[in-house]
């Protein structure tokens, strides 16, 4: 990727809107993403769009909404953000890596994070490897510890990056 890529997919992230909670469900919604991503309700998704803590973001680098994100905890003391859900509208494309690099970016330039964090399912290989190419760091493991819609409980592996950490 380029710098000027890095640059434009970079500034491809916009706020969402209700406008695009259909796009959030049907992304969510998609049987590959049942066992790692929650398809909330409207009122949820509403919810974030009205707490300061919170920014639902959409990214659209080719003008069309490939992807959207949540990060969580913007303005505590600490300086950390959870990166709490984010999800591609088409996987296989190799737009994961360019993804997650716009949101660290996102994260640390335009949220002023000091530190981003971020839990997955163990059995998500995908992001496993994604995420540790990008540069976050397997910080630990929680047991036994999400219990998904579907009921079956899973391990959530627990990721982190600091800003002095970070490749931008």
């Amino acid at each position: 990727m380029t710098t000027h890529d890095r640059a434009s997919s970079a500034t491809a992230i916009r706020p969402a809107s209700p406008a695009d909670f259909p796009f959030l469900h049907a992304v969510a919604g998609r049987p590959d993403m049942a066992r790692f991503v929650i398809d909330e309700d409207d009122t949820a998704l509403a919810a974030y769009l009205a707490d300061p803590a919170c920014r639902l973001v959409i990214w659209s680098p080719e003008g069309r909404p490939l992807g959207f994100a949540l990060f969580c905890e913007i303005g505590n003391p600490s300086g950390r953000v959870e990166l709490r859900r984010l999800a591609l509208a088409e996987t296989g494309r190799g737009l994961g890596r360019a993804f997650l690099a716009a949101l660290v970016r996102h994260a640390f330039t335009k949220l002023g994070a000091s530190r981003i964090w971020l839990d997955m399912a163990s059995d998500n290989d995908r992001a496993h490897r994604v995420y540790l190419a990008a540069g976050f760091s397997h910080e630990g493991t929680l047991r036994r510890h999400w219990r998904r819609p579907a009921g079956d409980v899973a391990d959530l592996l627990l990721f982190g990056m600091l800003r002095d950490e970070w490749r931008g």
